[in-house]
Order: C-alpha cells, then sequence, then structure tokens
C-alpha cells in the first residue's frame, strides 16, 4: 500500500509539473510558450531570456516526468526543486504564504513532496525498482547542491534583500534612456513559476512578442 501512495503521489505531482514546463517550452496547455517566458523572464532580470526560459521549462518537464515515472530518483525531484526554489525567491520572496496574496503556497507545497520523495525514494512501483537502478548518494547530493547553490547566485539580490519585488538591474537605465516610457521589463505583472501562467499589463510595450501580440496568459 505504501508504494501505491507513492506511486499516487508522484504521478499527480510529476505529472502536473511537466506540464507547467510544456507550458513554458511549447505553450501547450494554454502556456505563453518559449517566446512569452522568454520575455517574462527577461522583465525579472533574467537574460538571456531564451536560456532561463528552456532551463525552467527543462526543469519542470523534465523533472515532472523523472518523478512521475520514478527514474533515476532523486534526480527528477532535485530538478523541480530548482524550479520551485527559484520561483519562491524570484517571484513570492517576502509576500504572505497564501497563493491569493501573492505568497509562495503551491511553489512550498511542491517543494514538501518533492523533498518527501527525494527522501523516502520512488517506492516499488517506479522504473527504478524495476530495472535495479540506485542513484549514489554522493551523486544527489552534489546534484541538490549544485541546484541550491544555482538559486542562490541567482536569485542573491532577492534573498538578500528578503523580497522579490527588487528591480532588475538595468530598468532603471533603461527607463530614463526611453524618457519614462515603461517597457515590458518594468511593466506591472503577475507571475506564477510554479503555474507556468503570467499576465502583463496589457497597456506596456511588449517588443519580445513581435507587432502582434497575443493575449496575457
Amino acid at each position: 500500500m505504501r508504494s501505491l501512495g507513492v506511486l499516487i503521489v508522484r504521478l499527480v505531482v510529476g505529472g502536473l509539473l511537466a506540464g507547467h514546463g510544456a507550458q513554458k517550452l511549447f505553450g501547450w496547455f494554454g502556456g505563453a510558450g518559449l517566446e512569452g517566458t522568454a520575455g517574462w523572464m527577461e522583465s525579472m532580470g533574467m537574460r538571456p531570456g531564451t536560456a532561463w526560459a528552456r532551463l525552467a521549462g527543462g526543469s519542470e518537464l523534465g523533472g515532472g516526468l523523472l518523478t512521475a515515472l520514478g527514474f533515476l530518483n532523486p534526480l527528477g525531484p532535485i530538478a523541480a526543486m530548482g524550479a520551485m526554489s527559484m520561483a519562491w525567491a524570484k517571484v513570492h520572496l517576502g509576500n504572505p504564504v497564501w497563493s491569493t496574496k501573492g505568497g509562495a503556497e503551491l511553489p512550498l507545497t511542491n517543494l514538501a513532496v518533492l523533498s518527501a520523495l527525494t527522501l523516502a525514494g520512488p517506492g516499488r512501483l517506479s522504473v527504478d525498482s524495476l530495472l535495479g537502478i540506485r542513484i549514489p548518494r554522493r551523486v544527489a547530493f552534489a546534484a541538490l547542491a549544485g541546484t541550491l547553490g544555482a538559486v542562490y547566485v541567482t536569485a542573491r539580490r532577492e534573498i538578500d534583500a528578503g523580497t522579490s519585488k527588487v528591480n532588475p538591474v538595468g530598468v532603471e537605465a533603461e527607463r530614463e534612456a526611453a524618457g519614462g516610457t515603461r517597457t515590458s521589463r518594468d511593466a506591472p505583472d503577475t507571475r506564477d513559476v510554479a503555474t507556468g501562467t503570467f499576465s502583463i499589463d496589457p497597456t506596456a510595450e511588449r517588443p519580445w512578442l513581435g507587432s502582434e501580440s497575443p493575449e496575457p496568459v
């Protein structure tokens, strides 16, 4: 029964995370796609936006699939934990925890589940169990340390400030150069890395989407 319970958790959480990754990379399930996600990443000062969009989407898609399959555990949950940690630092840090207040309720829930799967293992109903695969602990620790280190380096300004509401480097200069014109990089938006959705003020300029831009997701 324990393995069945773990399987249900893996399929639901891993499957949803993979879906969010597909939203970012391919625009599936009503997502923004690579181009839209890249613009969103740049609005947070994460440049080049396309590279960060691929990394974020790949972490969710790849990590989610590995988690759902119970394959190469705990590398899948750790990869997805990286995306959730980045969501917490770059989007939700400093807000009340509840999602209705822009908080990290969903990323924290995912982090708790992924941490539990990392510690408990994928269970008997998994590809790892079927093939007799077991990732050495030192490899898992190295992957976890590398992931958390990368999150800290990337989101250091937000973490040190204790809030995600930190202007990206260069935004003020861009605004001044444009004579005070608001651009996509400093436009008010609502973001949720954990769900792959975002919306940007429709009155703001969005040069990354070209002359014909779709409705905000």
